[in-house]
C-alpha cells in the first residue's frame, strides 16, 4: 500500500533521514517512535509530500509530490503541534469540507462526540481556542472524512480522559481502513492502538516488529479503588478520569477505556503508599457506564 524506498532527507546539509527503507500494508496500525530528532515528523511530511526529498514514496502507486491531491484525499491527518489558523471555527469547517469534497455533517458529528461544542466556539478563531479545543476539532477534521490512511502526531496529548475513550471508540469505528501511524515519544502511550512498531534513531529504522492485538479498542473496564486514608492530590486526579467516591469511606469507583488501562495503571502508581485495593474487570458491551461502589 504505502512504499518508502531510500528516503533520504537533510535540512541545511544536516542528514535527518538517512537511506530510510519501509512497507506498509494493508491493516497495518504502525507506532513510529523514537526520541526527539529521531526523523518521526519528517517521515510523516515526507508522505504528505510537503518536503522535497531523494529517494521514492508510493502510496498506491501514487507519488505525494507531483500528484499531492489525490494523495490527500486519502489520508486523514492530526498534526502534533496545531496550525496558528486565524479563521474561525464555522469557516474552517466549512473550508475543509470544500477542499477535500467532504460532507460537513460527519465532521460536525465527530465534534460533537468527543464533547465539543460548536455552537459556542463556531465564531471563535481557531488560534484562539484552548490545546484541548484544537485537538478535538482536528482529530473531528481527520476522522470525519472517508479516508484509507490516518496519520496521526501525538494525537491524544491533550484530550482528557472522557475524549480519549471517544478517540479510542472512533478508531475502532475505523478498523477496515487501510493504514494507520500513530507518532508518539512514548510507546506505553499507543501500545494498545497497534499491532506493528517501528522505532527510528537519527534517521534509521532501528526496530520493526509486529505485536498482537491484545485490546479491543472501544473496550471499558470498571474499576474500584480503595484507600488507606483520605488524599486531596488522589482525588483531583481520580475526578478528572470522571470517577465518583462511593459511599464506602476513602472509597473510589469509575470506568476507564481499555486503551488506556496502561496509563491509567500509571497514574495510579504515583499515589503506591495510600492504595490499599484496585479491582479492575472488564465491562461487557453493553453495562451502562455508571459509577458504583
Amino acid at each position: 500500500m504505502i512504499q518508502f524506498e531510500q528516503i533520504v532527507k537533510q535540512f541545511r546539509r544536516q542528514p535527518v533521514l538517512r537511506g530510510l527503507s519501509l512497507s506498509v500494508q494493508r491493516g497495518d496500525r504502525i507506532a513510529l517512535v523514537g526520541s526527539n530528532g529521531a526523523g518521526k515528523t519528517t517521515l510523516i511530511r515526507c508522505l504528505l509530500g510537503e518536503y522535497h526529498y531523494q529517494g521514492r514514496i508510493r502510496i498506491d502507486g501514487l507519488d505525494p509530490r507531483t500528484q499531492r491531491r489525490a494523495v490527500l484525499a486519502k489520508i486523514g491527518f492530526v498534526p502534533q503541534l496545531p496550525p496558528p489558523l486565524k479563521m474561525p471555527v464555522g469557516q474552517l469547517l466549512a473550508f475543509v469540507a470544500g477542499v477535500c469534497d467532504a460532507q460537513r455533517a460527519p465532521l460536525e458529528a465527530v465534534a460533537h462526540r468527543l464533547g465539543l461544542d460548536l455552537d459556542r466556539i463556531r465564531h471563535q478563531p481557531f488560534v484562539k481556542l484552548s490545546g484541548g479545543q484544537k485537538q478535538k476539532l482536528l482529530i473531528s477534521i481527520a476522522l470525519g472524512r472517508n479516508t484509507e490512511i490516518l496519520v496521526l502526531d501525538e494525537p491524544a496529548a491533550n484530550l482528557d480522559p472522557a475524549a480519549r475513550r471517544i478517540f479510542f471508540e472512533l478508531l475502532a469505528e475505523r478498523q477496515a481502513l487501510g493504514a494507520l501511524f500513530i507518532s508518539s515519544h512514548r510507546l506505553d502511550e499507543v501500545a494498545s492502538l497497534v499491532n506493528r512498531v517501528i522505532e527510528l534513531d537519527q534517521g534509521q529504522v532501528v526496530l520493526d516488529d509486529r505485536v498482537e492485538d491484545l485490546v479491543d479498542l472501544s473496550s471499558r473496564l470498571h474499576c474500584r479503588i480503595q484507600l488507606t486514608r483520605a488524599d486531596e492530590a488522589f482525588a483531583r486526579a481520580i475526578r478528572a478520569w470522571g470517577f465518583a467516591q462511593g459511599e464506602e469511606t476513602h472509597a473510589w469507583s469509575g470506568w476507564v477505556a481499555g486503551p488506556d488501562r496502561l496509563r491509567f495503571l500509571g497514574m495510579l502508581s504515583r499515589y503506591a503508599a495510600i492504595l490499599a485495593e484496585i479491582h479492575l474487570q472488564e465491562a461487557p458491551a453493553s453495562e451502562p457506564e455508571t459509577a458504583h461502589a
